[in-house]
C-alpha cells in the first residue's frame, strides 16, 4: 500500500502545499473516461501518475487536483513476434515488459536507469530514454500506436500498428513526451526488436572526465556505434564504492562502460577496446553475462548511491555529442563556482548529462537551497549556450517550466499552448506543467 504522500509527489522530491482534493484509482479504461468526463464538467484539474518516478515534478498535485492513478492498468494484452510488437497498458512495469518479450526472442529497447520500477505509461509521458539510448534510440522511437482519452472522456485511437505510415498529422508521436497535457494514456502499440544473440562489454577508466569524454567522442569519430556507452565522474564512483564496497574509484577518476549487440559485437568490441585503449588508464572486456552485470552495476547503482548521501537534485540536459567533453568541463566549473557538490554521470553515446546536485542534510522537502538553484541555472545556460536542450528525458514538469520560452523562443511556445488547447480547451490536464 502507497503511503498517502506517494500519491501526489514523485522522486524529484517537490513538495505541494497540500494533499489532493480526491485521487482515483482506475483499473479500466471506462474509470478513465468518468473521470476525466466528471473533471471536464465541473473544470476540476487532474494530474494522472503511474508508478512515480518521475524527476521533474511532473505527478506533483496540490490541493485542487484530482489524482489519477493509472498503475492499476498493469496488463500485458498481448505479444506478437512475427510483427514483433507488444500491445500494453500504461501501468506495466518496464523491465516486465522486456522480459515478457524475451520469451519470444525480441527486447524491448527503451532502457531507463530506473527500468525495473518505472512503468511504459510514464516512460510515454516524458519520452524516457535509457542505456540503449545510444543504438536504439527513445521511447518515442518504440511507438507505433496509443489509446488515448481526452480531457472530455473521448476516447480515441492514434497511430497504427504497422512500422510504416504517413496518413494523417503524427498524434500519437506529439503525445508522447507530452506529460500528460494531451490527454491520458490508456493503451499501447509498441516495437520490438529482436534480442541481440551476443553482447559484449568493455569497462575503461581514465585518469580524468575531460579524457573519459573525449575517449566518447572518439568513439564517433571512428565510426563506431555501440548499444550502451555511459560515463560516470570519479565523485560517483566514490560514491559506489561506499554504497557497495568496490574500488572504483582507484582504479580512475572517471569510467567508460560500453556494449556491442549482435552478431558482430566482439569484433565491435576489440575495435572500441583499440579507441579507449588510446587514452585509457586500463580496458577491460568480456562476453560472459555474469561479468558484464558486474560491471554495469556501476552505472546502475549510480543515482542510488548519491541518493544514499542525502536529498538530490536529479537534473537531465544534453548536448551534441561533440560538445560532450566542454558540457563536463563545464559544470564542474560550475560546481566549484557555487560551491555545491555535483555528481555526473552520462549516456555519452546520445550527449545525454545528468549532473546531480547534492542538497545536504536536513534540506526540506520541496526547499532547494539559493546556491544549488543557481548551479542547476547555470548548469541550463551551459547546455544552451553549447546548443543543447534543458532536458533530454526527464521532461519539464514544474522545475524547468521557466525555462521553456528561453530555449524554444516566445512565438514556438505560443504554437505549443495553442496545440495544447486543441487537446484540452479548459486547461484541465497536468495544468502548470511542461508548457
Amino acid at each position: 500500500m502507497s503511503s498517502p504522500a506517494a500519491l501526489f509527489t514523485d522522486r524529484s522530491g517537490w513538495a505541494p502545499d497540500g494533499p489532493p482534493r480526491a485521487v482515483v484509482r482506475a483499473r479500466t479504461v471506462a474509470d478513465v473516461q468518468r473521470t476525466l468526463a466528471e473533471a471536464s464538467r465541473t473544470g476540476t484539474p487532474v494530474v494522472t501518475r503511474g508508478a512515480g518516478t518521475g524527476l521533474a515534478g511532473g505527478a506533483v498535485a496540490g490541493p485542487e487536483a484530482i489524482v489519477l492513478d493509472v498503475s492499476g492498468l498493469d496488463r500485458i494484452l498481448g505479444i506478437d513476434p512475427v510483427d514483433g510488437i507488444a500491445r500494453v497498458e500504461p501501468g506495466v512495469v518496464t523491465a516486465e515488459l522486456d522480459r515478457a518479450a524475451a520469451e519470444h526472442g525480441l527486447m524491448y529497447a527503451p532502457d531507463p536507469g530506473s527500468v525495473a520500477i518505472c512503468t511504459v505509461g510514464g516512460n510515454i509521458a516524458t519520452n524516457a530514454g535509457g542505456l540503449r539510448g545510444a543504438k536504439y534510440g527513445v521511447t518515442r522511437d518504440s511507438v507505433l500506436a496509443l489509446d488515448v482519452v481526452l480531457a472530455d472522456g473521448t476516447l480515441l485511437r492514434l497511430g497504427r500498428d504497422t512500422v510504416k505510415g504517413v496518413v494523417g498529422l503524427d498524434l500519437a508521436g506529439l503525445v508522447v513526451g507530452s506529460e500528460g497535457t494531451l490527454g491520458v494514456v490508456v493503451g499501447a502499440t509498441l516495437r520490438l526488436l529482436p534480442r541481440p544473440t551476443r553482447v559484449t562489454t568493455a569497462v575503461a577508466y581514465f585518469a580524468s572526465v575531460a579524457a573519459a569524454a573525449g575517449a566518447a567522442t572518439a568513439l564517433g569519430a571512428a565510426g563506431l556505434r555501440p548499444a550502451v556507452l555511459e560515463l560516470v565522474d570519479g565523485k560517483t564512483l566514490a560514491a559506489i564504492d561506499e554504497l557497495r564496497g568496490t574500488g572504483h574509484a582507484g582504479r580512475g577518476a572517471a569510467l567508460l562502460l560500453v556494449q556491442a549487440d549482435g552478431f558482430g559485437a566482439g569484433e565491435e568490441i576489440a575495435a572500441v577496446a583499440a579507441v579507449l585503449g588510446r587514452t585509457a588508464r586500463s580496458v577491460e572486456t568480456t562476453e560472459d553475462a555474469g561479468t558484464a552485470a558486474a560491471l554495469s552495476a556501476a552505472r546502475r547503482d549510480a543515482l542510488p548511491a548519491i541518493e544514499a548521501k542525502g536529498r538530490a537534485l536529479i537534473e537531465d540536459i544534453a548536448v551534441p555529442r561533440s560538445r560532450l567533453a566542454d558540457a563536463v568541463d563545464g559544470v564542474h566549473a560550475i560546481a566549484a563556482a557555487t560551491g555545491t557538490d555535483v555528481f555526473v554521470f552520462a549516456h555519452a553515446g546520445d550527449g545525454n548529462l545528468h549532473p546531480i546536485i547534492l542538497l545536504g542534510p536536513g534540506t526540506a522537502p520541496g526547499a532547494i537551497p539559493p546556491a544549488a538553484r543557481r548551479a542547476a541555472d547555470d548548469i541550463f545556460a551551459l547546455a544552451l549556450a553549447l546548443g543543447g536542450t534543458v532536458s533530454a528525458e526527464h521532461g519539464v514538469g514544474l522545475l524547468k517550466r521557466a525555462w521553456l520560452e528561453r530555449e524554444l523562443g516566445p512565438d514556438v511556445l505560443a504554437l505549443q499552448r495553442r496545440v495544447k488547447a486543441v487537446f484540452d480547451p479548459a486547461g484541465i490536464l497536468n495544468p502548470g506543467k511542461a508548457i
